[in-house]
């Protein structure tokens, strides 16, 4: 097959070109400090194709990606309550699901927008949650983080700041937030599948993508140790930011000349 067959005919050249960009931003992003592809990835790529695609797309190459991590992290993990939070998760990704295949995509991408904006700053203020550990809390977590990942695959930030502020081993907390992301993704692509989300549009794309994706990582992993933790993350918040103004500006633009017509 060749590399055009990979692309859905509704997607121009430019637009692929421009989502491959995207991806290996985001990538590099998460290969250095763990964090930020999708909430880099989503608002951008969505203003180059509809967020119907790009979820399924992004939730395909991430489903692959964090695949071989998984084993090591079911031994290491808390799995009782991993089990627990990820009972949120699903309730919280087939209701996300539904808004994502429900609403219109403008609609969508202002929600893509908004949830970026709230979980950076969650990051950038550092919140960890360190009160007592309650089965219902842990559960409604769950279920923000299932929800937003539904909708636009970015519920990593509750789940780490919920987490890391636990008092237990580094390794542990890691191992627990692998877990739950190995079976929100699960939950996800059943619900992804049976909404019809999951087409062979999406997944010959990441065919293409997933390469450009899996060099991001690489090549972020490989600038660790070469430059500050805490620079990088400041990079890192900057590029969401600057991702959140250009589709900001971007659909604003769209809604006035919508208006104007």
């Amino acid at each position: 097959m060749s590399l055009s067959g990979l692309i859905p005919a509704d997607l121009s050249l430019f637009a692929t070109a421009a989502l491959a960009v995207v991806a290996l931003i985001a990538a590099t992003a998460r290969g250095f400090s763990g964090f930020g592809a999708a909430l880099i990835f989503m608002p951008l790529a969505s203003s180059f194709a509809t967020p119907r695609l790009v979820a399924p797309l992004l939730l395909v190459i991430d489903v692959v990606s964090m695949a071989p991590t998984v084993p090591a992290a079911w031994h290491e993990a808390d799995r009782r309550a991993t089990a627990v939070i990820a009972a949120g998760a699903l309730v919280g990704v087939p209701l996300g699901t539904w808004f994502l295949t429900r609403l219109d995509p403008v609609t969508v991408r202002w929600i893509i927008t908004g949830f970026v904006v709230a979980l950076l700053a969650l990051l950038i203020s550092g919140w960890r949650y360190r009160g007592k550990d309650y089965a219902a809390l842990s559960v409604a977590v769950g279920a923000v983080s299932g929800f937003c990942s539904g909708v636009a695959q970015t519920g990593g930030p509750p789940i780490v700041g919920y987490w890391l502020g636990r008092p237990i081993a580094p390794k542990v907390a890691r191992a627990n937030i692998v877990l739950f992301f190995g079976a929100s993704d699960c939950f996800a692509m059943v619900s992804y599948a049976a909404s019809g989300l999951i087409t062979w549009d999406s997944l010959k794309l990441s065919l293409l993508i997933g390469p450009v994706y899996a060099l991001g990582v690489a090549l972020g992993a490989s600038l660790f140790g070469r430059a500050s933790e805490q620079m990088f993350r400041v990079i890192c918040y900057a590029l969401i930011a600057i991702a959140v103004i250009a589709v900001e500006s971007r659909q604003a633009g769209d809604d006035g000349v919508l208006g104007r017509g």
